[in-house]
């Protein structure tokens, strides 16, 4: 199995209560219904205050790493990035566990 996990930070001078925000992260909490690669999907905003915290999170599984690819390329998996480019930077672990 292999975890992907994804951390998001807003850019600066953005609210997650804009509307182009509220569609993204809608867009990453419906990818667990959509994609079969995904063996497990989180997808929730950061409750932390604490000021080194990222704004969002993705935390998912798949069986291997062609699964993981498969699910990188899928069009609704990008789409949804492609929002997040607008507003977000983020970093991403993937391992085996």
């Amino acid at each position: 199995m292999i975890r992907h996990l994804v951390l998001f930070k807003l850019n600066e001078g953005i609210s997650r209560d804009e509307p182009r925000v509220v569609a993204g992260a809608r867009a990453f909490m419906e990818l667990g219904d959509k994609i079969p690669e995904l063996e497990s999907w989180e997808a929730a905003w950061n409750t932390s205050d604490r000021p080194i915290a990222q704004d969002f999170a993705i935390n998912a599984s798949v069986a291997d790493s062609g699964a993981l690819a498969r699910y990188l390329e899928q069009p609704d998996h990008q789409a949804a990035v492609a929002q997040w480019r607008e507003f977000a930077t983020w970093v991403i672990a993937d391992y085996e566990f």
